[in-house]
């Protein structure tokens, strides 16, 4: 069960800006402006609902309406200015995929790598193995260094690695999108299978399509506040209508 309860999230943009070795060193020869009030951006503004165990709850949204942001504040990848999170689960974050890769190493390399951040013992992976390179489809590249991938590529190592298990919580971010037409469709079996395995869901698409195939629920979020919660295809379709305007 995820309960969000009255969450904000607020970033400065001047501190966002600076936040970049290239920026430290334009700031070297610039003047620094003086902050204003207005650098302020609430990404999100008092966003309440819950999620009951086994639901699949889509969030929808123009693009910067604070979906994104929302799935890391759940995740715990960041925290709340503003509210609280309340999570009853063990979460599996399929946010960005691939962040946890090294460039460097194989992809052999990177399973037992990305593996071990996401909490899988040597042990399991062992056992794993197999299943993750036959799913991933990359079984020919498994001793190229992934910094040579697509990002296609990277992104069906990614999934392969991150989805070996069932976990209870699954927070999602577009990632039903990755790799080619046929991989997309695999994707969608293996988060189906879940779905029925009583995984609870938290998914965001611009897909409005995947998004009535899978979600029993929809929270409809823009400039960083909720504009409807309530029936999926009702949700969507009101959505849509908007839009279109």
């Amino acid at each position: 069960m995820i309960k969000i309860d009255n969450v904000s999230m607020k970033f400065n943009l001047e501190i966002e800006k600076d936040f970049s070795m290239k920026q430290a060193f334009v700031n070297l020869f610039t003047k620094k402006k003086k902050k204003k009030k207005n650098d302020d951006f609430w990404a999100l503004k008092n966003v309440s609902f819950t999620v009951d165990k086994g639901e699949v709850v889509g969030l929808i949204g123009s693009n910067g309406a604070g979906k994104s942001t929302l799935l890391k504040v759940v995740s715990g990848v960041m925290k709340p200015t503003k509210g609280r999170v309340t999570v009853q689960g063990v979460i599996s974050p399929m946010i960005e995929l691939g962040a946890g890769f090294d460039g460097n190493l194989t992809a052999r390399e990177n399973i037992y790598l990305n593996g071990a951040i996401l909490g899988y013992s040597k042990k399991f992976l062992d056992e794993k193995f197999e299943e993750i390179v036959e799913f991933s489809e990359l079984r020919d590249f498994l001793d190229v260094p992934v910094k040579n991938f697509s990002s296609g590529m990277t992104a069906k190592l990614a999934f392969s690695i991150a989805t070996v298990v069932n976990p209870e919580i699954l927070i999602v971010d577009e990632i039903l999108s990755v790799g080619d037409i046929k991989f997309q469709e695999k994707s969608k079996h293996k988060m189906m299978e879940m779905i029925k395995g009583g995984t609870t869901v938290l998914y965001v698409s611009h897909s409005l399509e995947s998004i009535k195939d899978l979600c029993t629920k929809v929270v409809w979020l823009e400039h960083g506040k909720v504009v409807k919660i309530g029936d999926t295809k009702k949700i969507c379709d009101a959505y849509y209508k908007e839009q279109m305007k």
